[in-house]
């Protein structure tokens, strides 16, 4: 058993399936990334993880005791876990100390008080304890409320969106203070993020989400560089999406022929999904051209669009390489390693050649 054993989680909302049969183990420690489109079922799995709302079928366990299920439910303040809400949701009549306070009203003054103060000192805002939440940045307000949530000393600690209302600067310099900070004291921590980009680089597992159903889990690396559905690749880049037909042990394409390794019969239809930085300008040994349509510098890397024969849209082409000035058709070829094909009609199964 993991701290936290999400098994067979349904939950509806009338005729609305939020959750379907959703089964997910975490570990102790462990950082999990939550993460697709707006209304996938996230928010919902979190809600029922607290307690907060309860699953129609499926049991929670937590630390092999069952939180939520047909033969148990433990309320969400007898949960031992820690939230941490989108708008922080701090008290604004209270000062920083007195929201931390908040959560250890179970303990004795004097070691509430010893507590709230050793927390506030570990986010590392032991200078604004006096102050109120309306005289705080941003960013020292998300510090407040991770302060407030690790107080009681949570097993498990759930953050909904938690650095989505911080600039872009801040975001990062935040985020990656707060994960620090989490590893540290060996938290296990589920966080639900809308961003692809956040969720690869945050989490020890990235879970993704579809219509309330887990679709694929792994590591940041593996979900992004081996997904399993053209979903999974659509939501963690943005691709090319070439057409073509299996033939031979290739795949004929407005591109050239590229090599595959699927046990595909020949005349299907494929489509190929092509990363942009996976195309190369090439000066000999091109496979195909295309005439330049427009060209973005983006400091170390310029943005392309190549129009190609027998493609309806332009392709994208991400580089470090530099056009000689003025060209205007230029020979490129298909980079190995860089695409992924779908067999159609079964787009399930894929694979990275």
């Amino acid at each position: 058993m993991g701290a936290l054993d999400i098994q067979g989680i349904s939950r509806s909302f009338g005729d609305t399936a939020a959750l379907t049969d959703v089964t997910l183990s975490v570990a102790k420690g462990e950082i999990i990334c939550l993460v697709g489109q707006s209304g996938c079922g996230k928010s919902s799995l979190l809600r029922i993880i607290a307690g907060i709302d309860i699953p129609d079928r499926g049991r929670i366990l937590l630390n092999g005791r069952q939180a939520s299920g047909p033969d148990a439910f433990v309320e969400p303040e007898n949960r031992n876990i820690g939230f941490v809400f989108q708008d922080y949701a701090l008290f604004p009549h209270l000062t920083v100390e007195q929201n931390v306070l908040f959560g250890l009203k179970g303990m004795a003054k004097a070691d509430a008080s010893r507590r709230a103060t050793e927390v506030i000192a570990q986010v590392g805002i032991p200078h604004l304890s006096k102050r109120y939440p309306h005289m705080l940045s941003g960013g020292e307000q998300q510090r407040v409320a991770l302060a407030r949530a690790l107080a009681p000393k949570p097993a498990i600690l759930l953050m909904d969106e938690p650095f989505s209302n911080l600039d872009q600067g801040l975001r990062e310099r935040v985020r990656n203070e707060t994960l620090s900070l989490l590893r540290q004291t060996q938290t296990t921590v589920i966080m639900v993020t809308h961003d692809p980009e956040e969720a690869l680089s945050a989490g020890d597992r990235v879970v993704l989400m579809k219509d309330g159903r887990v679709v694929q889990q792994g590591s940041g690396y593996d979900i992004h560089d081996r997904p399993l559905t053209p979903y999974a690749a659509e939501f963690f880049c943005a691709f090319n999406k070439v057409p073509g037909r299996f033939s031979g042990g290739d795949v004929e394409t407005p591109l050239g022929r590229l090599p595959h390794a699927l046990d595909v019969a020949d005349g299907t239809q494929a489509l190929v999904y092509l990363r942009p930085q996976g195309i190369a300008v090439r000066a000999e040994g091109a496979t195909f051209s295309g005439r330049v349509r427009d060209r973005v510098l983006m400091g170390e890397i310029e943005q392309i669009s190549i129009d190609v024969d027998g493609l309806d849209e332009p392709l994208r082409i991400r580089t470090m390489q530099r056009l000689p000035a003025g060209a205007d058709v230029i020979g490129l070829s298909v980079l190995p390693e860089s695409y992924l094909l779908f067999a159609d009609p079964e787009p399930g199964s894929i694979t990275v050649t």
